[in-house]
C-alpha cells in the first residue's frame, strides 16, 4: 500500500518527530547533556518514549519517513562539510590512512564476530560507524545494505555513545601525555567516529590541533563515497547470486557527491551555509527520533550487548594506531 504524503496522519507523525527532535535540541544545551549530543539524545528519547508511552500507530508512516527519507535527505546536505579541494590538495597523507582505519575497521570487525557470534547486521554497520563518520556512514551503508531500521537505531546509538566517551577522555589524556597540537589533532580525526566528537576532543589541541583534527576526519568522510560504491558492488554481487533482481541505486549518494562537488567550487555565502548545517542537524535528530522510535528495549538486550564488547575492543585499537601514525606528523 502506497504512502499518502497529504494525509493528517503522515503530517502528525512528522510534526511528532519534529517536535521530539527540538526538545532534544534544547536540552543538550543543558550542561549534563552538551557533551552527548543531540543525536543521541534524540535517539534515546525515542526509545524511552516508545516503551513507556507509545504513539498512535496510524501516524507511523511518517515516523518511517523521519526515520529514512528525512534521513537520506540530511546525508545529501552532510555533503556541504565536504571541501574536495582542500582535502586532494592537502589531505592525500590523510586519505591513505583514512583508508588504513576503514580497512582495519572492517577486517578486525569481521574477525571478531566470527568469534563473538553477534548480530551480523549490526556488527557490519559499526564497523562503517567506526572507519568512516559515525551516525552518517551507519544510515548510508544501512540503505545499501536495506538493514533493518532496529539494528541501525542500535549501531548509531552505540557509535554516539562509545564516540562521546572517547571524546572525552581524548580531552584528558592530549594534556597528561604532553602531546604536540598537530599529533593530538591527527590521533583525534583518525579515530573518533562523530565530526561533532572530533569537534569536541580537537579543541584540547589550540588551532593547529583542531585544523588537523578536521583534515584527517573529513578526509575519512571523503571516503564514504568510493567505500559505498564498493559495499554496493558486493550486495550486488550478493543478490545476483541469489536472484536475478538488481541492487537498488542509492541516488541520495549521487547526489550527496554533486553536493560535496557544489560546495567545493562554488563560494556560498557564510550565512547560507550556516543555516544549511543546522537544517541539516534538524534532519538528522527528527531521523533518529524515527529510528529510536522503531527499538524496543528487548531487541537491546537480546542484539546490543555483543557489539557493544566488539566496539569498545575496536575502538581502543583503532586508536592506538591512529595514535602510531600521529606520531609522525
Amino acid at each position: 500500500m502506497k504512502t499518502n504524503y497529504f494525509s493528517r496522519p503522515f503530517f502528525f507523525g512528522i510534526v511528532f518527530t519534529l517536535i521530539i527532535a527540538l526538545i532534544s535540541m534544547a536540552l543538550v544545551k543543558l550542561p549534563v547533556l552538551s557533551s552527548i549530543g543531540a543525536l543521541a539524545v534524540a535517539l534515546i528519547i525515542g526509545i524511552i518514549y516508545r516503551q513507556f508511552l507509545g504513539y498512535p500507530e496510524y501516524i507511523r508512516p511518517g515516523i518511517t519517513f523521519s526515520a529514512k527519507k528525512l534521513l537520506r535527505f540530511a546525508i545529501i546536505l552532510y555533503g556541504f562539510k565536504l571541501n574536495l579541494q582542500l582535502i586532494l590538495s592537502d589531505g592525500w597523507i590523510m586519505l591513505l590512512l583514512g583508508a588504513l582505519v576503514i580497512f582495519l575497521s572492517f577486517a578486525l570487525m569481521h574477525i571478531m564476530n566470527k568469534f563473538m557470534k553477534g548480530n551480523d547486521s549490526i556488527m557490519f554497520l559499526l564497523a562503517a560507524g567506526t572507519g568512516i563518520c559515525g551516525a552518517a556512514a551507519i544510515s548510508a551503508v544501512s540503505s545499501i545494505t536495506k538493514s533493518k531500521e532496529e539494528d541501525t537505531a542500535i549501531a548509531i546509538g552505540l557509535i554516539s555513545v562509545v564516540g562521546t566517551v572517547g571524546a572525552l577522555i581524548y580531552t584528558f589524556l592530549g594534556p597528561v601525555f604532553d602531546m604536540q597540537n598537530t599529533v593530538y589533532g591527527v590521533w583525534s580525526g583518525l579515530s573518533l567516529h562523530e565530526i561533532a566528537q572530533v569537534v569536541l576532543a580537537g579543541g584540547a589541541g589550540g588551532d593547529d590541533g583542531m585544523a588537523m583534527a578536521l583534515l584527517s576526519k573529513l578526509s575519512r568522510v571523503f571516503l564514504l563515497i568510493p567505500v559505498s560504491f564498493i559495499i554496493m558492488y558486493f550486495v550486488a554481487k550478493k543478490q545476483h547470486s541469489k536472484t536475478e533482481e538488481k541492487v537498488d541505486i542509492p541516488y541520495f549518494l549521487i547526489f550527496f557527491i554533486l553536493v560535496a562537488i557544489l560546495n567545493s567550487f562554488v563560494a556560498i555565502p557564510t550565512g547560507l551555509k550556516d543555516f544549511i548545517d543546522q537544517f541539516t542537524t534538524l534532519l538528522m535528530v527528527m531521523a533518529m527520533v524515527g529510528l529510536g522510535l522503531s527499538v524496543s528495549l528487548r531487541s537491546i538486550r537480546e542484539k546490543a550487548m555483543k557489539p557493544l564488547l566488539a566496539l569498545i575492543i575496536l575502538s581502543v585499537v583503532i586508536s592506538l594506531v591512529s595514535l602510531y601514525a600521529a606520531s609522525f606528523f
